[in-house]
């Protein structure tokens, strides 16, 4: 496969929502190969809703406390194992995957950042400075770093800066620091700016929670990056965002199944 295509959404822990966001074709029709969740539904035991074509890679720490993952990333299961792996990280809220192949490699981070606090995004920025050689370094090719998911901050970069109700002195401090991390760490912002994708519950006025930011180097690798409306989904208020890279994924083909009935 020669791009690699990645589904985010916030499913407001719905398991109706995320069962169909699953088995619904339009992941086959997009050629979706990695699910980034935030809010996933879990069981009573921690365990998740998926199918057997998705491998589910859950937070490091998730077994250690099964109920305050936020976080959840599906890879296709015929992604070859070969080329991906899970990267240890010290939150609930976060899953780090990396994909490597000839072009390099790109670490996936899928992020829930909790509205009262800054504690994870000072988690990531610290996680960036210890790991510079495992996020940036590579034998060939190039290393790329996306951040996406659930940011809950409000700012007139991404925010229409129509809605003046948004930016308190309180919420631009709080989206600042956000804005900080991801300069430090090198990253831009990839989604359209004043783009929609969550309608508030009680009040049903529009803003935006969700973001992609990517490798500024990375920026002629983009084929697409932009919500789905008309694919929402049901019980979530937030839209799901496709981005398309130019970067090819190893696939596993899949072996043929002997038929006994033939045999004489």
């Amino acid at each position: 496969m020669d791009r690699l295509s990645i589904w985010q959404q916030n499913v407001n822990k719905s398991p109706s929502c995320q069962h169909n966001i699953l088995s619904n074709n339009h992941l086959i029709r997009e050629g979706i190969n990695v699910i980034a969740l935030q809010e996933p539904a879990l069981s009573g035991g921690g365990l998740t809703i998926s199918l057997r074509d998705w491998v589910s890679v859950y937070p490091m720490n998730h077994t250690s406390a099964l109920l305050k993952t936020r976080s959840l990333t599906l890879i296709r299961a015929n992604t070859s194992t070969k080329n991906w792996s899970q990267l240890d990280f010290p939150s609930s809220n976060i899953t780090v995957t990396q994909i490597t192949r000839q072009w390099g490699k790109i670490t996936i981070f899928n992020i829930y950042n909790d509205g009262e606090n800054n504690k994870t995004i000072r988690l990531l920025t610290e996680y960036h400075r210890r790991n510079k050689a495992i996020l940036e370094r590579t034998l060939q090719g190039e290393a790329h770093i996306i951040w996406l998911g659930d940011f809950n901050r409000h700012h007139s970069y991404w925010d229409s800066p129509e809605d003046t109700r948004l930016f308190t002195s309180e919420a631009t401090k709080a989206a600042e620091k956000l804005i900080e991390a991801v300069a430090d760490v090198g990253l831009e912002l990839v989604l359209p700016s004043s783009l929609p994708m969550h309608e508030h519950s009680v009040t049903k006025h529009w803003t935006r929670l969700n973001q992609v930011f990517l490798s500024e180097h990375a920026s002629e690798m983009i084929i697409s990056c932009n919500t789905k409306p008309e694919v929402r989904g049901i019980n979530t208020d937030h839209l799901p965002i496709l981005t398309k890279l130019r970067l090819e994924v190893s696939i596993t083909e899949e072996e043929p199944i002997h038929n006994f009935r033939n045999v004489n």
